[in-house]
């Protein structure tokens, strides 16, 4: 099924964008064909592109657009498309594009003239003197993007070029995702495997750069055209479950009504509509809910003039209607990584329908729908946050204002890959990222980071390879493995190797590949891995070693150890000569099942089995020791050590009712550390001495009762397969 099969006519436009109809189609062909008009005269073709456009940005200068569409039309005069249109009616429909989500006229006039460098006799230069240096220098951005060969072979270098020329100006990207809309929309003249092997790239790495630069409008449509083409099945179904409720009557309609009611009752002056979900959106929400009512295939969208206006409305709707507080969130306070700002919420109706909400201010709504495009020329002198020196490129690239972390990162690593399937792999991993983080650095300077990132990503973030030397880190002032996994709000201090010692002995180890999720620390970390084969040394243990010194029996322990298993209070490992320690990332104690691992400085370390360390040891060829609690011996047992993890609503004295809890239960606390609250929750971690391990179970629901708190786990595990 080809992406010009979907049919709208019949479902009604969904979201996002006018489609070029026929209609305007035709027009636009009339008036190619007819040619240039008078000198001074707007030509017919572009007469609604200058409509749109004027409406957006009512001072506008339309003569430059006209002076654009008149060479434009010269040049690509004779030349057809596939389709049998003249070649014009594309550079037009991708400029209606950007006109209807608002960019600005520099960008329009680039979009009029994108293909002419690259498809007709007019030069860069030509283009420069007429049009000025800004619309040469993205119409050559664009240009460099055009000449795509869709070859396995070319993709990488092809994308490679996009996010170089993307990361220069992204308004280079924008004239680029709207090109590729128009030509998805007229696809069904190519082949089927052409439709396919240029739909999968769309997928893969321009659906992703769309959602990253926050242009929904185009995100959405171009979704639901691949998903046409790839899921013919899938896509069908969907359209007919449209078709089914097109003649129903509509739960949101009505949900609509009440809420416009209950916010004139309030004074609060608001837009409120019914926004259908695109056809993409139907599909998930289908497979995550099963059958879908009228209800699940669309949202309400209240649009208000100021942020306050927004929680006004939220406290309106949640005091009237039921609310779903699991559907909360507050994406104004803390805006996506891609500009994207709104409350989310649900209510339940008179019915009980419940009714998804998006809650957002105009200003918002623009930039949720347009992205980066909303937010004009970044290089105007008058624009907010222009740099100084806003039209000059330093070395080709440009100071861009707009430039958003994620891009940052990856400018950062792509010169740096070694290979072009390392580049398109990592990239595709990049992409995939559907969230960004903030870290705070100890010397008050922040770092944009992925969902995800280790204090591994941050240090070759902030040091580039002299992350090299990173030997620790603290993480909210405590110490950190470089295995943590950081949090959005965290405080971060990277300690780095200080003197030449220190220095000649650090070094990434294998293991450190395991924690990384950026490209660019997996690339760099590779890469000296492969130049230094001989530092290469077994990989320590990822988890810190909280036992005191005393638990560990050295190799030269009075009384023959070297003879003897090596033994540590209640456990016991098959390794003679060796120190044993129990492993802090998952706290062992009896009966759990163990298992052991040498590590460096031949000592031995006891893990659960249930440990996530476990398997990536396993799966490096770590050789495994047998251990075992000595108490199925019948040895002595003594303290043991254990971790938890307390998760709780955030109230006051919850410390100290959780602390009371615990020694109640004859338990002691060796440490305690509270996580800052987010979104009302809070997590405890207790590092706990017990002197008899089958008191855990009854200390876990001990603290599980306390009000509040609503699951305590041990530490190592995921929380699903946490609970006891």
């Amino acid at each position: 099924m080809s992406a010009e099969a979907t049919d709208h006519a019949v479902l009604g436009r969904r979201r996002g964008l006018p489609r070029i109809d026929l209609r305007n189609l035709r027009r636009f062909s009339r008036a190619a064909l007819l040619g240039s008009p008078a000198r001074g005269r707007l030509p017919d073709a572009i007469e609604h592109v200058a409509k749109v456009h004027r409406a957006h940005h009512p001072g506008a200068d339309l003569d430059v657009l006209r002076k654009a569409y008149v060479l434009a039309e010269s040049s690509h005069r004779g030349q057809m498309r596939k389709s049998g249109e003249p070649y014009i009616t594309h550079p037009l429909a991708v400029t209606l594009i950007l006109a209807e989500l608002g960019a600005e006229t520099t960008t329009l006039t680039a979009s009029l003239l994108h293909d002419t460098v690259e498809d007709t006799d007019v030069t860069l230069d030509q283009v420069g003197e007429q049009f000025g240096e800004e619309v040469r220098y993205l119409v050559d951005g664009v240009t460099k993007l055009e000449k795509v060969d869709y070859g396995a072979a070319a993709e990488p270098e092809t994308f490679r070029k996009m996010l170089v020329a993307t990361g220069n100006d992204v308004r280079v990207m924008s004239i680029k995702l709207a090109d590729r809309l128009h030509n998805m929309r007229t696809l069904g003249v190519m082949r089927p495997e052409k439709q396919a092997r240029i739909a999968k790239v769309t997928r893969d790495v321009l659906i992703p750069l769309a959602e990253r630069l926050g242009v929904q409008a185009l995100k959405t449509e171009l979704e639901d055209l691949v998903f046409a083409i790839l899921h013919p099945a899938e896509y069908a179904r969907t359209r007919e479950l449209l078709l089914e409720h097109a003649g129903r009557p509509d739960p949101l309609a009505r949900a609509a009504e009440d809420v416009r009611g209950v916010l004139h009752e309030a004074g609060i002056a608001a837009e409120v509509l019914v926004r259908p979900r695109h056809f993409v959106s139907v599909h998930r929400v289908g497979v995550k809910r099963g059958e879908l009512t009228g209800s699940d295939l669309g949202r309400l969208l209240v649009l208000v003039s100021e942020d306050a206006d927004c929680y006004a409305v939220l406290g309106e709707l949640h005091t009237c209607f039921t609310p779903v507080i699991s559907e909360f969130k507050d994406f104004i306070a803390v805006p996506k990584f891609n500009l994207y700002q709104s409350l989310h919420t649900a209510v339940a109706g008179r019915d009980g329908e419940v009714a998804e909400v998006l809650i957002r201010t105009h200003q918002m709504h623009l930039v949720a729908e347009a992205g980066v495009i909303a937010l004009g020329n970044p290089y105007a002198t008058n624009a907010p946050n222009a740099p100084v020196e806003a039209a000059d490129a330093v070395d080709g690239e440009r100071a861009d204002p707009t430039r958003p972390g994620w891009l940052s990162r990856l400018l950062a690593w792509q010169s740096a890959a070694p290979d072009p399937d390392t580049f398109w792999s990592s990239l595709r991993a990049e992409l995939a990222q559907d969230r960004e983080i903030t870290v705070f650095r100890a010397d008050g300077g922040t770092l944009g980071l992925p969902a995800g990132a280790s204090c591994v990503d941050a240090a070759y973030a902030q040091y580039g390879e002299a992350a090299h030397d990173c030997i620790g880190a603290r993480v909210n002032g405590r110490i950190a493995t470089l295995s943590t996994v950081l949090r959005d709000g965290d405080m971060l201090q990277l300690l780095m190797a200080r003197d030449t010692r220190d220095a000649a002995s650090s070094g990434p180890s294998p293991e450190w590949l395991d924690h990384a999720r950026t490209p660019a620390a997996r690339i760099a970390i590779s890469r000296w891995l492969a130049a230094n084969p001989e530092r290469q040394q077994p990989p320590s243990d990822p988890a810190p070693d909280p036992a005191p010194a005393e638990y560990q029996a050295g190799a030269g322990a009075p009384g023959g150890a070297e003879a003897r298993a090596a033994v540590a209070p209640g456990v016991a490992a098959d390794l003679p000569g060796a120190a044993v320690r129990l492993a802090g990332c998952c706290t062992p104690v009896p009966p759990d099942a163990v298992i052991g691992f040498a590590v460096r400085g031949r000592t031995v370390t006891v893990h659960r089995e249930q440990c996530p360390a476990v398997s990536r040891m396993t799966a490096t060829g770590r050789g495994t020791v047998g251990v075992r609690w000595l108490d199925e011996e019948g040895g002595d047992g003594g303290d043991y050590r254990v971790t938890l993890l307390a998760e709780a609503f955030s109230r006051p004295h919850l410390l100290a009712d959780l602390t009371e809890a615990i020694a109640a239960e004859g338990v002691a606390v060796v440490s305690a550390a509270v996580e800052p609250p987010r979104e009302q929750r809070v997590r405890h971690t207790y590092t706990l001495q017990l002197p008899d391990p089958g008191r855990l179970p009854t200390l876990m629901r001990a603290m599980r009762d306390v009000p509040g708190v609503y699951d305590v786990t041990r530490a190592g595990r995921s929380m699903a397969a946490a609970r006891s």
